[in-house]
């Protein structure tokens, strides 16, 4: 993968082809799928959403976010980085916080800051995301 992006970037869009021919084959299978993704952009969600019409099953999307914009630099701040990667830093990751807000793609938005029951209750319309 590392050799595929290069280090400029690290693996361009080589991650989501390995994903979406590992994909393919399991979907191929009749099996489902769980793929693990940023997702940033509409070019990675286009290729799922393909992907998905062309075995006739579903897309859900799962965003993950942390809604307190402190305890999110705090946990990238203390984040151990694996070999190779790049380690990122907030002024890199803060502008990107208004962007994924305007991902208009229907999604299940899961807030680290609450817990797990809230977030359900949230996502199904009953409470609203500030209770």
């Amino acid at each position: 993968m590392w050799r595929a992006g290069g280090r400029d970037q690290p693996t361009g869009l080589a991650a989501y082809d390995v994903a979406e021919v590992v994909a393919d084959g399991v979907l191929g299978m009749g099996q489902g799928v769980i793929v693990d993704a940023v997702n940033a952009v509409e070019a990675a969600r286009g290729q799922e959403r393909s992907l998905a019409d062309h075995h006739g099953v579903p897309v859900v999307s799962i965003e993950v976010v942390c809604s307190d914009p402190l305890v999110h630099r705090r946990r990238l701040e203390n984040r151990s980085w694996g070999k190779g990667f790049a380690e990122l830093t907030w002024e890199v990751v803060e502008p990107l916080r208004e962007e994924f807000a305007l991902w208009p793609d229907h999604r299940l938005v899961l807030d680290t800051m609450t817990d797990l029951p809230l977030n359900v209750a949230t996502a199904l319309g009953l409470l609203s995301p500030t209770a």
